[in-house]
Protein backbone atom coordinates (compact mmCIF):
# COMPACT_ATOMS: atom_id res chain seq x y z
CA UNK A 1 0.00 0.00 0.00
CA UNK A 2 1.34 3.43 -1.00
CA UNK A 3 1.38 6.58 1.09
CA UNK A 4 -1.45 7.92 -0.58
CA UNK A 5 -3.72 5.31 -0.71
CA UNK A 6 -3.04 4.57 3.22
CA UNK A 7 -3.68 7.70 3.55
CA UNK A 8 -7.47 7.67 1.63
CA UNK A 9 -8.12 4.21 3.48
CA UNK A 10 -7.34 5.62 7.42
CA UNK A 11 -9.23 8.57 6.74
CA UNK A 12 -12.04 7.01 5.01
CA UNK A 13 -11.64 4.69 8.09
CA UNK A 14 -11.51 7.50 10.77
CA UNK A 15 -14.79 9.29 9.14
CA UNK A 16 -17.07 6.05 9.05
CA UNK A 17 -16.26 5.00 12.38
CA UNK A 18 -16.26 8.56 13.91
CA UNK A 19 -19.30 10.22 11.73
CA UNK A 20 -21.00 6.78 12.43
CA UNK A 21 -20.96 7.00 16.15
CA UNK A 22 -22.31 10.25 16.00
CA UNK A 23 -25.34 9.26 13.57
CA UNK A 24 -25.84 6.15 15.96
CA UNK A 25 -26.36 8.86 18.46
CA UNK A 26 -28.20 11.60 17.11
CA UNK A 27 -30.27 9.73 13.92
CA UNK A 28 -34.20 8.25 14.91
CA UNK A 29 -34.39 4.78 15.34
CA UNK A 30 -30.63 3.78 16.17
CA UNK A 31 -29.97 1.04 18.96
CA UNK A 32 -27.45 4.09 20.44
CA UNK A 33 -30.17 6.99 19.67
CA UNK A 34 -29.27 9.42 22.64
CA UNK A 35 -26.69 7.81 24.28
CA UNK A 36 -24.41 10.84 24.78
CA UNK A 37 -21.03 12.83 24.51
CA UNK A 38 -19.21 10.40 26.39
CA UNK A 39 -20.18 7.75 23.16
CA UNK A 40 -19.37 9.98 20.39
CA UNK A 41 -15.87 11.24 22.11
CA UNK A 42 -15.10 7.82 22.91
CA UNK A 43 -16.10 6.63 19.15
CA UNK A 44 -14.00 9.12 17.18
CA UNK A 45 -10.98 8.11 20.31
CA UNK A 46 -11.37 4.62 19.30
CA UNK A 47 -11.60 5.69 15.14
CA UNK A 48 -8.61 7.26 14.98
CA UNK A 49 -6.89 4.02 16.97
CA UNK A 50 -8.08 2.16 14.22
CA UNK A 51 -7.26 4.37 11.41
CA UNK A 52 -3.58 5.03 12.79
CA UNK A 53 -3.05 1.36 13.33
CA UNK A 54 -3.89 0.92 9.67
CA UNK A 55 -2.32 3.43 7.98
CA UNK A 56 0.92 4.06 10.52
CA UNK A 57 2.86 1.65 8.77
CA UNK A 58 2.51 3.03 5.11
CA UNK A 59 2.19 6.88 5.47
CA UNK A 60 2.93 7.52 9.05
CA UNK A 61 -1.25 7.96 9.50
CA UNK A 62 -1.61 11.39 9.43
CA UNK A 63 -5.41 11.52 8.23
CA UNK A 64 -5.81 14.95 8.93
CA UNK A 65 -3.95 17.89 7.35
CA UNK A 66 -2.84 19.92 9.83
CA UNK A 67 -1.13 16.95 11.75
CA UNK A 68 0.63 17.36 7.45
CA UNK A 69 1.32 20.54 7.93
CA UNK A 70 2.37 20.86 11.32
CA UNK A 71 4.93 17.99 11.52
CA UNK A 72 6.20 19.89 8.22
CA UNK A 73 6.74 22.80 9.56
CA UNK A 74 8.72 21.12 12.36
CA UNK A 75 10.71 19.63 9.99
CA UNK A 76 9.65 16.28 10.22
CA UNK A 77 7.59 15.75 7.37
CA UNK A 78 8.53 16.85 3.79
CA UNK A 79 7.11 19.52 2.32
CA UNK A 80 7.05 18.29 -1.52
CA UNK A 81 4.71 15.40 0.21
CA UNK A 82 2.15 17.71 1.83
CA UNK A 83 -0.28 18.47 -1.27
CA UNK A 84 -1.14 14.92 -2.33
CA UNK A 85 -1.14 13.95 1.61
CA UNK A 86 -4.03 16.51 1.65
CA UNK A 87 -5.48 15.15 -1.39
CA UNK A 88 -5.93 11.78 -0.37
CA UNK A 89 -6.83 13.04 3.05
CA UNK A 90 -9.86 14.64 1.51
CA UNK A 91 -10.88 11.60 -0.58
CA UNK A 92 -10.86 9.81 2.21
CA UNK A 93 -13.29 11.93 4.22
CA UNK A 94 -15.45 11.97 1.15
CA UNK A 95 -15.48 8.26 0.81
CA UNK A 96 -16.30 7.44 4.72
CA UNK A 97 -18.58 10.03 4.74
CA UNK A 98 -20.96 8.41 1.81
CA UNK A 99 -20.28 5.81 3.80
CA UNK A 100 -22.18 6.46 6.71
CA UNK A 101 -24.49 7.93 4.39
CA UNK A 102 -25.29 4.40 2.94
CA UNK A 103 -25.27 2.48 6.12
CA UNK A 104 -27.51 4.36 8.16
CA UNK A 105 -29.53 5.16 4.89
CA UNK A 106 -32.91 4.35 6.59
CA UNK A 107 -32.40 6.20 9.55
CA UNK A 108 -31.90 9.39 8.23
CA UNK A 109 -35.25 8.58 5.97
CA UNK A 110 -36.81 8.57 9.41
CA UNK A 111 -34.87 11.62 11.04
CA UNK A 112 -36.70 14.89 9.82
CA UNK A 113 -34.49 17.25 11.83
CA UNK A 114 -31.68 18.26 9.22
CA UNK A 115 -29.36 19.69 11.78
CA UNK A 116 -29.08 16.54 13.38
CA UNK A 117 -28.79 14.91 9.79
CA UNK A 118 -25.81 17.61 9.22
CA UNK A 119 -24.31 16.91 12.44
CA UNK A 120 -23.26 13.28 11.25
CA UNK A 121 -21.46 14.66 8.54
CA UNK A 122 -19.34 18.43 9.71
CA UNK A 123 -19.33 20.20 13.07
CA UNK A 124 -20.96 23.04 14.33
CA UNK A 125 -20.75 25.64 16.80
CA UNK A 126 -22.90 25.34 20.46
CA UNK A 127 -22.87 29.27 20.56
CA UNK A 128 -22.16 30.73 17.01
CA UNK A 129 -19.24 33.16 18.18
CA UNK A 130 -16.63 33.22 15.17
CA UNK A 131 -13.76 34.36 17.08
CA UNK A 132 -14.60 31.75 20.20
CA UNK A 133 -15.11 29.30 17.65
CA UNK A 134 -11.83 29.70 15.53
CA UNK A 135 -9.98 29.97 19.40
CA UNK A 136 -11.02 26.97 19.89
CA UNK A 137 -10.58 25.37 16.92
CA UNK A 138 -7.27 26.78 16.78
CA UNK A 139 -6.29 25.91 20.64
CA UNK A 140 -7.92 22.08 20.45
CA UNK A 141 -5.65 21.49 17.47
CA UNK A 142 -2.88 22.89 19.21
CA UNK A 143 -3.17 20.61 21.78
CA UNK A 144 -3.01 17.60 19.35
CA UNK A 145 -0.16 18.76 16.88
CA UNK A 146 1.99 19.57 20.09
CA UNK A 147 1.65 16.45 21.56
CA UNK A 148 1.69 14.36 18.63
CA UNK A 149 5.05 16.10 18.01
CA UNK A 150 6.45 14.71 21.05
CA UNK A 151 4.88 11.20 20.60
CA UNK A 152 6.67 10.67 17.20
CA UNK A 153 10.13 12.49 18.44
CA UNK A 154 10.39 9.58 20.45
CA UNK A 155 11.27 6.21 19.31
CA UNK A 156 11.41 2.32 21.08
CA UNK A 157 13.37 0.03 19.50
CA UNK A 158 13.42 -3.88 19.51
CA UNK A 159 16.45 -5.97 19.37
CA UNK A 160 16.77 -5.32 15.88
CA UNK A 161 16.80 -1.63 15.81
CA UNK A 162 13.58 -2.09 14.20
CA UNK A 163 11.59 1.72 15.24
CA UNK A 164 8.23 1.77 16.71
CA UNK A 165 6.62 5.28 15.61
CA UNK A 166 2.48 5.74 15.05
CA UNK A 167 1.85 2.13 14.20
CA UNK A 168 0.10 -0.14 16.72
CA UNK A 169 1.58 0.96 19.68
CA UNK A 170 1.54 5.12 18.78
CA UNK A 171 -1.65 4.42 18.08
CA UNK A 172 -2.60 4.35 21.65
CA UNK A 173 -1.25 7.74 23.04
CA UNK A 174 -3.03 8.84 19.88
CA UNK A 175 -6.35 7.75 20.59
CA UNK A 176 -6.18 9.04 24.22
CA UNK A 177 -4.92 12.45 22.75
CA UNK A 178 -8.16 12.97 21.00
CA UNK A 179 -10.08 11.43 23.32
CA UNK A 180 -9.27 13.85 26.06
CA UNK A 181 -9.37 16.85 23.44
CA UNK A 182 -13.67 15.56 22.21
CA UNK A 183 -13.69 15.37 26.57
CA UNK A 184 -12.30 19.09 27.74
CA UNK A 185 -12.48 21.11 24.45
CA UNK A 186 -14.97 19.70 22.39
CA UNK A 187 -17.68 21.10 23.67
CA UNK A 188 -17.94 24.66 21.84
CA UNK A 189 -17.44 23.94 18.18
CA UNK A 190 -17.65 19.43 17.92
CA UNK A 191 -13.69 19.62 17.58
CA UNK A 192 -13.38 19.29 14.32
CA UNK A 193 -9.56 19.57 14.62
CA UNK A 194 -9.11 18.06 11.19
CA UNK A 195 -10.25 19.90 7.99
CA UNK A 196 -10.65 17.04 5.85
CA UNK A 197 -12.90 15.16 8.94
CA UNK A 198 -15.19 18.70 8.46
CA UNK A 199 -14.82 19.83 4.67
CA UNK A 200 -14.67 16.88 2.82
CA UNK A 201 -18.04 15.59 4.67
CA UNK A 202 -19.38 18.88 4.33
CA UNK A 203 -19.40 18.57 0.69
CA UNK A 204 -20.54 15.55 0.59
CA UNK A 205 -23.53 16.85 2.75
CA UNK A 206 -24.20 19.40 0.25
CA UNK A 207 -24.54 16.87 -2.50
CA UNK A 208 -27.40 15.40 -0.48
CA UNK A 209 -31.08 15.89 -1.61
CA UNK A 210 -33.95 18.00 0.53
CA UNK A 211 -31.58 20.94 1.61
CA UNK A 212 -32.51 24.41 2.22
CA UNK A 213 -31.08 27.81 2.19
CA UNK A 214 -28.08 28.28 4.67
CA UNK A 215 -28.44 25.00 6.10
CA UNK A 216 -24.84 23.62 4.52
CA UNK A 217 -23.15 26.38 7.06
CA UNK A 218 -20.76 27.15 4.28
CA UNK A 219 -20.60 30.75 6.09
CA UNK A 220 -19.01 28.56 9.33
CA UNK A 221 -17.07 26.04 7.04
CA UNK A 222 -13.72 28.38 6.95
CA UNK A 223 -12.83 27.86 10.94
CA UNK A 224 -12.86 24.31 10.88
CA UNK A 225 -10.64 24.24 8.17
CA UNK A 226 -8.32 27.29 8.97
CA UNK A 227 -9.05 27.12 12.68
CA UNK A 228 -6.59 23.75 12.89
CA UNK A 229 -4.51 25.04 10.31
CA UNK A 230 -3.34 28.26 12.38
CA UNK A 231 -3.54 25.99 15.70
CA UNK A 232 -1.34 23.38 13.55
CA UNK A 233 1.76 26.13 12.66
CA UNK A 234 1.58 27.66 16.69
CA UNK A 235 2.54 24.08 17.92
CA UNK A 236 4.58 23.20 15.68
CA UNK A 237 6.58 26.65 16.00
CA UNK A 238 6.64 26.42 20.04
CA UNK A 239 8.32 22.88 19.32
CA UNK A 240 11.06 24.09 17.18
CA UNK A 241 11.79 27.27 19.68
CA UNK A 242 11.29 24.41 22.72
Amino acid sequence: MTPFIAEIVGTAILILLGNGVVANVVLNDTKGHGSGWIVITTGWALAVFTAVVVAGPYSGAHINPAVTVGLAIAGQFPWGDVASYIIAQMIGGALGSVLVWLFYHDQYKRTPDYEAQKATFCTAPAIRNNGNNFFSEVLGTFVLIFVILYITGASLEDPNQTPIGLGAIGAIPVAFLVWVIGLSLGGTTGYAINPARDLAPRMVYALLPKKVKGEIGWDYAWIPVMGPIVGAAIAAGLFLVL
